[in-house]
């Protein structure tokens, strides 16, 4: 339990050095964008690519994969009847915020939380794979559908999906796993230096984010909305991860808490990017995010206290 805690604490210390950092803009107006821009598009493939080049293919596509599936769809199943069916919210509206309900931030956060507090950032792997390659895709083609001012088509998908560089990288280090192939060390280790740069960066991002949030100040009638879709995300979605992952499945130990902390992530930043691209759902987008940001961490070690 010391140990789940010390992880958390070296995560909020960078945090904090990153909304230190945010709030003096020691870095300048564009340095959040520039640091989000390295850790997606450059650290974080090298890192996933080299933590999954040395995973069990066995662990990784096995239970915690169904859990995450299982949770995930749930809660978002869930939520959307209740936006369609109580809230009397139109269908895209409906689905982009059942997407906030359910779509974790597998990577900024997700992946320093798995180095530092599990211990391994292929525990976040599962998550990871299930939301870039089928759950984020198969709600903007349903938004799609529901919307006349955007089509893409299932091969427009399937190539935004291979051109996810997290993807890529989650694939080539799945690759190397599943064929026993040794990287030379002298082509793995800029590559083990270049991923040691992604936890760092994505925290420092992530704290500088934290300046100026003030969620529900404009909740635009969409205020129960908006907490309804934290809850479920910070509360709802880790509970039936829990239950399905110890009652279904007959997980405990580290495995249990690893797949119910991975599930109380908060909701994904490129939710809001998808509220702006459809014009629905904004208000809901947005304050979600900004509220399961602040709030997951505490909430996560509420997690590991019960779980201890």
């Amino acid at each position: 339990m010391l140990g789940v805690l010390a992880g958390f604490f070296v995560v909020w210390c960078i945090i904090l050095v990153g909304w230190f950092v945010g709030r003096r803009r020691i870095l300048g107006d564009n340095a959040r964008p520039v640091l989000s821009g390295l850790t997606f598009f450059v650290a974080s493939p090298a890192l996933l690519f080299e933590t999954l080049s040395k995973a069990r293919l066995q662990e990784v596509f096995a239970e915690p994969l169904l859990v995450t599936a299982a949770a995930a769809i749930t809660t978002a199943a869930i939520f959307f009847a209740l936006a369609r069916l109580w809230l009397k919210r139109a269908l895209p509206e409906s689905l982009m915020s059942a997407m906030s309900a359910s779509l974790a931030n597998s990577a900024n956060l997700g992946i320093p939380i798995a180095v530092y507090v599990l211990g391994d950032a292929s525990y976040v792997a599962p998550l990871l794979i299930f939301q870039l390659a089928f759950f984020t895709p198969t709600f903007l083609m349903i938004l799609d559908s529901s919307t006349s001012t955007h089509r893409t088509t299932a091969l427009g998908f399937f190539l935004m999906i291979l051109r996810n560089p997290m993807i890529v990288g989650s694939g080539l280090g799945l690759l190397v796993a599943g064929t026993g192939f040794q990287v030379p060390a002298l082509v793995m280790e800029p590559i083990h230096l270049i991923g040691g740069a992604a936890i760092p960066a994505m925290l420092i991002a992530f704290g500088m984010s934290l300046n100026g949030t003030r969620p529900l100040q404009a909740s635009a009638g969409r205020r129960v909305d908006t907490l309804l879709a934290s809850g479920f995300k910070l509360v709802v979605q880790p509970a039936l991860a829990y239950v399905f992952a110890r009652f279904a499945l007959g997980m405990d130990g580290h495995a249990l808490f690893a797949v119910v902390v991975t599930s109380a992530l908060p909701t994904a930043q490129n939710v809001f990017v998808a509220a702006s691209r459809y014009q629905t759902g904004l208000t809901v987008a947005k304050d979600t995010v900004l509220i399961t940001t602040v709030v997951a961490v505490p909430a996560m070690i509420g997690v590991a206290l019960l779980l201890a």
